[in-house]
């Protein structure tokens, strides 16, 4: 399978040059006969090799080869001991000046070998190593002048100028590293060619001599991978598979196959850039500054207060205004929480605020900075935190409608004939309550860890994204309004303010179960109570009693767990499955980019008008076959004359030209006169050719 780069790059972003899978059968290099023996494949341990460019003539092999720096001799050498060799130049000369190289020289035996396996293997299996390790153009004989299709010492750049790569950044260590690729080591191509021990041991099936090459030098390396099953076939350019079945049968089937993302994921994506991209009119709203400290281009979040307003919130006892923001040094958007007419006079509230700052987890909107400033007009104290587009608070998803609070202090308690059905009820389902209780009893459990308090376990303050993802916000506010200069420790309230953390979570799953926040009120907990035990499991309703009740210890979130049991695996199990799903959306929009920046170089080759003062450009040369290539792309019609449109025919075509695969086209020409048979092989060698002749005229090399 050809693989190709996702580099958002056009100069380098194509797939690799396809490969036929014959072996080598051209002759190998006649210098190295007398070594077809010997087997790399029987070294104690995988060594790579590396073939660089260095500036000297080859010498005969001799003794001395070490003394008179002979470039045969160190390269042998150096292999041996696994010395990186660069700047190795192969200059070819005359036969006269080669001498037979002796085999049993020690530059030439691998560690941990024996001179006796050089008479025990095969001529052949050596034969086609020699030829792809020596044969290179710049070689005026015969028998080294040509390459195998794919197969070349150098890429990119002159090896003049290779980076210096170091043996733990070879290709070898890197692929091990990393996900390995079936097609690179189950099907030997002309750059891995097997090399088996024929006599002192069984055939070697799992040993594979691989070549890559990186930055102009080329690494040899032993691939130890299981030897594939004999038939195996793979595409030699990007095929796309079907749904998974795990996550076709747990999605309701639509009538047709869908080849993009699902609706719903790409309206909620949409949504959240929208969010993130919006910005006010400063004309508008002259109100907003139009830079506060670091961060420009603010966006109001939520109503912005009169300015006349005297009144203050109830959560944090001063006027609050929130802002999106983008901050100068990162360009990344935050959430800026505004504390209005607040003046910071003692700095010792901000080691809570270093506190906060080291506290990263899912459930949590992580505080970045505080700041004061002037520039709205007065002193301001401004908490900035991580935006998350899309968000609402738990409060206008759940408790926005005043019916539900007319519902419940309106029913007639204890006028019921039996347990009545939630739906019926207007209730949340108990799974989506646990799934909130599993969420921030871990936000909780992570802050109490770090020897902090919440405080804001509210419903104003807690925002929901998605369906089921909640976050905390504003975690660290009230530290630092309600900072007591006097206290010499800082934390020494905190285990109090962790018991009322407690509270405040059975208060909000009190809440979530009665669907209304009259319930948490003192007089209307007892039929709060009543309808959580009609409606919901003994396991919840112990849960918020546990919560509520005052206790004669310290309690901790930990308590809870047990309450929680086998529901946190459904948890998990829910989550699980969504990152399936998410998965596979991303599998079918993972090969967009690439299309889509082939797309973009065939347009700029396409019907150019003018190129180096050359009306006629591209309608002439490799330019015609790629403008016959596009109309094959685009411009197909049926037997009737009409459109013939097909999504499946143009990725098909566009990959195919990516990898450079040897099938054969025939392209017609407008007139219907010409008709051209290529290969896509030849399509892609004229689209690189004259898609870098642009790139060249763009940089001024022309």
């Amino acid at each position: 399978m050809t693989n190709s780069s996702s580099s958002p790059s056009l100069l380098n972003d194509s797939a690799k040059q396809y490969a036929g899978h014959d072996p080598l059968t051209s002759p190998a290099s006649s210098l190295f006969n007398d070594f077809a023996a010997l087997s790399l494949s029987q070294r104690r341990k995988p060594r790579k090799y590396r073939l660089g460019m260095l500036e000297e003539r080859i010498v005969p092999v001799g003794s001395k080869a070490r003394k008179s720096k002979n470039a045969i001799g160190c390269l042998a050498d150096r292999c041996k001991t696994g010395v990186p060799i660069n700047m190795v130049w192969w200059n070819r000369v005359t036969e006269n000046n080669f001498q037979t190289p002796n085999p049993t020289a020690s530059e030439f035996i691998p560690k941990g070998g024996s001179t006796s396996r050089l008479n025990n293997m095969s001529q052949s299996s050596m034969s086609a190593f020699s030829q792809a390790l020596f044969s290179h153009p710049s070689m005026g004989s015969p028998a080294t002048a040509g390459l195998a299709p794919g197969m070349s010492l150098s890429a990119g750049s002159s090896p003049l100028h290779s980076p210096k790569i170091t043996p733990h950044t070879s290709p070898a260590p890197r692929r091990r590293s990393h996900t390995p690729n079936p097609a690179n080591y189950m099907v030997p191509t002309s750059a891995s060619t097997p090399v088996t021990n024929a006599v002192s041991q069984p055939p070697s099936t799992g040993q594979v001599i691989q070549k890559e090459t990186v930055g102009g030098t080329t690494y040899f390396y032993t691939d130890t991978t299981p030897a594939p099953v004999t038939g195996m076939v793979f595409p030699n350019y990007h095929i796309y598979p079907p749904t998974a079945p795990h996550v076709a049968y747990m999605q309701p089937k639509a009538n047709a196959p869908s080849f993009f993302m699902a609706d719903e994921l790409r309206q909620e994506l949409i949504n959240r850039h929208l969010i993130t991209m919006a910005q006010i009119d400063q004309a508008d709203v002259p109100a907003v500054p139009t830079e506060v400290d670091s961060y420009h281009s603010l966006f109001p979040l939520e109503p912005l207060p009169p300015p006349n307003r005297i009144q203050k919130t109830s959560n944090f006892g001063y006027i609050t205004s929130c802002y999106k923001a983008v901050n100068s040094k990162d360009d990344l958007p935050y959430c800026l929480r505004r504390i209005h007419g607040f003046r910071l006079v003692n700095t010792k509230c901000m080691v809570l605020v270093d506190m906060w700052k080291k506290i990263q987890h899912s459930n949590i909107v992580t505080l970045r900075e505080v700041f004061t400033t002037k520039a709205f007009g007065e002193h301001s104290l401004v908490f900035a935190y991580d935006f998350h587009a899309g968000g609402e608070t738990m409060m206008s998803r759940h408790f926005n409608d005043p019916s539900a609070d007319a519902y419940f202090s309106k029913r007639k308690w204890g006028q019921h004939d039996g347990p009545l059905p939630r739906q019926h009820a207007g209730l949340l389902p108990e799974s989506l309550i646990w799934a909130y209780i599993v969420q921030l009893s871990s936000a909780l459990r992570t802050i109490h860890t770090a020897g902090l308090a919440c405080r804001v376990m509210d419903p104003t303050k807690i925002l929901i994204t998605g369906k089921t993802r909640l976050r905390v916000n504003c975690v660290g506010v009230f530290d630092v309004l309600t900072f007591d200069n006097s206290q010499n420790n800082p934390l020494a309230l905190m285990a109090q303010f962790q018991q009322a953390d407690l509270i405040s979570l059975g208060k909000v799953v009190l809440a979530l179960a009665c669907n209304s926040l009259s319930g948490i009120q003192r007089e209307n907990l007892q039929k709060a109570m009543e309808l959580v035990t009609i409606n919901y499991s003994s396991d919840l309703k112990n849960l918020i009693l546990y919560l509520l009740s005052d206790q004669n210890r310290l309690r901790s979130v930990n308590d809870i767990m047990p309450m929680i049991g086998a529901r946190f695996y459904t948890q998990l199990d829910a989550a699980q499955m969504r990152n399936d799903v998410i998965e596979e959306d991303l599998a079918k929009e993972v090969q967009n980019g690439r299309l889509f920046r082939l797309l973009a170089k065939l347009g700029t080759i396409n019907e150019r008008p003018e190129f180096q003062k050359d009306p006629t450009w591209s309608e002439t040369g490799d330019r015609y076959l790629l403008k016959l290539f596009r109309d094959h792309l685009f411009h197909q019609v049926t037997e009737a004359g009409t459109p013939w449109i097909d999504l499946s025919h143009i990725i098909s075509c566009l990959n195919k030209l990516d990898a450079g695969v040897p099938e054969k086209i025939s392209l017609i020409s407008r007139d219907e006169k010409s008709v051209l048979v290529v290969t896509y092989s030849d399509l892609k060698r004229c689209f690189e050719n004259t898609f870098q002749e642009l790139i060249a005229a763009a940089n001024g090399q022309l």
